[in-house]
């Protein structure tokens, strides 16, 4: 029982004293934090007192497209907390290949009356993916956030790391170590934050007298495997240095580059894109653009927050600022 105040204290930041009195039902507890903890007791997994079970926690979907990228675990961790300080109780949707789709998920979620959904990447990232099920939720008048470039006219508010500025810290980056053939490791041609980026790039170049020509933009799926494979085609083309849209992508980079007997960053210079877990225990440690997650994920809960209250939120973008994460993975180009 004292372990499960403490953690239960501590997941809603309130003390074991006031926890203990929302339990027994005692007075001097306000609304909010008293369905704070008990969603918060739902998160951790623990079982409501008797004469509480009655009140069920008012549900929001969280749909991540895969835990494998150590970025949407990440994710889930901010919003499912800050969800459970609001008295709100996360439903953790994530898909997995030949298993639940997201729009069967949201399905899901409306039979489950869920008072909103907060999506951390899906099909709302790619123009030529269906997107019915988002018109669903609008129809419904379900509170929806996107968190992440997303395509026009969905309607939904959203908060974006700002693809143009990581691109630009890890172009100028690379540039002032000597760099001059840059490559590029995005997602597929209809993925809007590879769009963007891509844009920023070609800006950059353009501005400097350069060009980022075709040859040097590699397409790929989002894996480790995928990176692995676009580098190559960019090393055969004779890049220097290579941008990736995601750290497990420039992991793939950086494998390719070994596999040809190439050094990094000595022969090869890979930025990554997230800075997720563990990208500074990495041989060598991955040099990346950080997402602020903390304050992205806050924000995306704020604004769910403000419509399941009933009020209105205009549907814009909230772009937060990266930061360049200077590491091992980048140095000076070779000579000659």
């Amino acid at each position: 029982m004292t372990r499960r105040l403490a953690q239960v204290a501590r997941k809603v930041g309130v003390s074991e004293a006031t926890v203990s009195r929302v339990l027994n039902g005692k007075p001097g507890v306000s609304d909010a934090t008293r369905q704070a903890v008990l969603s918060a007791l739902d998160v951790l997994g623990y079982e409501r007192p008797t004469q509480l079970r009655g009140e069920r926690a008012r549900l929001v979907g969280l749909v991540l497209p895969e835990l494998q990228n150590p970025i949407f675990p990440a994710f889930a961790e901010v919003v499912g907390g800050a969800l459970a300080q609001r008295g709100l109780t996360p439903v953790l949707c994530t898909q997995t290949k030949g298993g639940v789709s997201e729009a069967d998920y949201v399905e899901l979620l409306l039979q489950q009356q869920v008072s909103g959904v907060v999506f951390a990447g899906g099909l709302y990232h790619q123009a030529d993916a269906p997107h019915d099920h988002y018109r669903a939720l609008a129809d419904r008048k379900i509170p929806v956030v996107l968190i992440n470039a997303a395509i026009a006219h969905l309607g939904f508010p959203g908060v974006s790391c700002d693809d143009s500025v990581a691109v630009e810290q890890a172009w100028r980056h690379l540039v002032s170590l000597g760099h001059e053939r840059i490559g590029f490791v995005l997602g597929p041609a209809d993925h809007v934050p590879s769009q963007r980026k891509l844009a920023a790039a070609r800006t950059l170049a353009e501005e400097s007298g350069s060009a980022v020509p075709d040859e040097w933009v590699a397409r790929a799926m989002f894996s480790l495997e995928g990176g692995q494979a676009a580098a190559v085609r960019l090393l055969d083309q004779g890049v220097t240095g290579i941008i990736c849209a995601s750290d497990p992508l420039a992991l793939g980079a950086v494998r390719a580059a070994r596999r040809r007997g190439l050094s990094v960053p000595a022969d090869v210079s890979v930025v990554g894109y997230d800075d997720s877990a563990f990208m500074n225990c990495t041989e060598p440690p991955l040099t990346t653009v950080r997402q602020p997650i903390e304050a992205m994920g806050r924000a995306a809960v704020e604004l769910l927050a403000v419509q399941i209250g009933g009020r209105t939120v205009p549907s814009d973008e909230l772009l937060f600022e990266p930061e360049l994460v200077v590491r091992g993975s980048t140095a000076q180009p070779p000579r000659g």
